[in-house]
């Protein structure tokens, strides 16, 4: 993991119980792989009775008044922190709302990067990990972050759960592709990283620095011996905002990857709010794997399907992929056609995707879909209908990792 020097970044845990739950030494110990520190913002106790009105939430539990005390005493500057943290108990609907506000007052109020998080009895530190790196990283390295232009000949590698993609650039355009499935994952990497030097027609000595992203990005990394190391979340913003030449402004990205999907608020090509996971891999790309399969089809059809069918004429539930799947078979006992059933698929995951993540970020346009699902048609057609915005699928959507991997790199070339 790659950073500008070993300061510790000071991190407000904004919690309703987290240190009574079971869960702090493992919000603590993932802390600690990134060099961060949480800190308990300090509160005028006399201000927790009153403080939902400041919110517009009138709410019985001390816990949750201390959370939105917290929140304020961040946006006054009466704890200095570079981050901010806010988790609840998944189970507690009251603390969610609660959670959504909080996070939405510090947006607001404050320039300081926050992620929300809802925790269970079995949170590890591996889940927290990616989260509290991106948090960091944007409170360290906003001056990398902020790059708009890749210079020199870098490459990028994205090592995902379902796919490694490659690429190579040289000043600014993106010269060399590689896309392979994931199966051994260095063996994947190097495939795919081949592929796309033989396209560029450039030999991997020539590279002057080299970024990994994605789930196997330290094994590949140390492997690769690259200069940047870097988590999905800041890595998917700038790929997703150079691809689309939307680098100035405000921007949405959202991720539908192979096994869990992403949502970030971007402004200026850094991320702000955002967050990750799902509840199941019925709202990911594996569950299109699933419907293509049941289907007889190959997943790269899936979408021209998608687009012919009428979502309305089935029922389906990728709140579950078990349940999903079931739905999916049900309907074809009832006579259901193959287009009415893709079209349902894509809809029930950009359904569950708004339900379960795009409550935690603020949407604005433009809408960015990146991944590997975004080159199935009937997804951004269901996230537009869903949203009633238009959304934008830029060239080489899927390729999001690598592209962001590759420009960030380039910062090294410098040094």
């Amino acid at each position: 993991m790659n950073s500008d020097g070993p300061e510790t970044v000071k991190i407000a845990l904004v919690s309703c119980g987290s240190e009574y739950s079971g869960v702090q030494p493992e919000f603590e110990a993932a802390a600690e792989q990134v060099n961060a520190k949480f800190v308990y913002p300090e509160i005028d106790v006399e201000s927790i009775d009153n403080i939902g009105k400041e919110f517009g939430l009138e709410v019985a539990s001390g816990d949750l008044r201390l959370m939105m005390a917290r929140a304020r005493a961040v946006v006054e500057g009466l704890t200095h922190v570079d981050g901010v943290f806010i988790t609840t108990c998944f189970r507690c609907a009251e603390a969610a709302i609660v959670r959504n506000e909080v996070r939405r007052y510090i947006h607001k109020h404050s320039n300081i990067p926050v992620i929300s998080y809802s925790f269970t009895e079995r949170t590890s530190a591996g889940t927290l990990l990616t989260r509290l790196e991106a948090l960091t990283t944007v409170a360290r390295r906003r001056h990398l972050l902020a790059r708009e232009v890749q210079t020199g000949l870098t490459a990028g590698i994205d090592s995902g759960s379902t796919t490694t993609k490659a690429v190579v650039m040289r000043d600014n355009e993106i010269i060399g592709r590689g896309w392979v499935p994931t199966t051994k994952v260095l063996e994947s990497a190097e495939e795919a990283y081949s592929m796309a030097l033989e396209e560029a027609g450039v030999k991997r000595e020539e590279v002057q620095a080299l970024g990994t992203t994605g789930y196997g990005r330290f094994l590949i990394g140390e492997h690769f011996k690259a200069q940047l190391i870097q988590e999905e979340i800041t890595v998917n913003s700038k790929g997703a905002v150079y691809l689309a030449d939307c680098q100035k402004g405000p921007a949405t990205v959202i991720d539908i990857g192979g096994m869990d999907n992403k949502a970030i608020s971007v402004e200026d090509g850094i991320p702000g709010m955002f967050t990750m996971g799902g509840i199941c891999a019925g709202a990911s790309g594996r569950f299109f794997e699933m419907i293509s399969k049941r289907l007889g089809t190959d997943i790269t059809e899936l979408g021209a399907l998608a687009v012919k069918g009428m979502q309305e004429n089935v029922t389906m539930n990728s709140y579950c992929i078990v349940f999903g799947i079931q739905s999916l078979v049900n309907s074809l006992a009832k006579g259901a056609t193959p287009e009415d059933v893709a079209a349902a698929a894509c809809y029930s995951v950009v359904e569950q995707l708004f339900e379960q993540q795009l409550q935690e970020v603020d949407v604005k346009e433009p809408l960015i879909l990146v991944g590997g699902s975004s080159l199935i048609e009937g997804v951004p057609k269901a996230l537009g209908d869903l949203l009633k915005i238009n959304v934008l699928v830029p060239r080489d959507s899927h390729m999001i990792g690598a592209v962001g991997a590759a420009l960030l790199a380039s910062g090294y070339t410098e040094d």
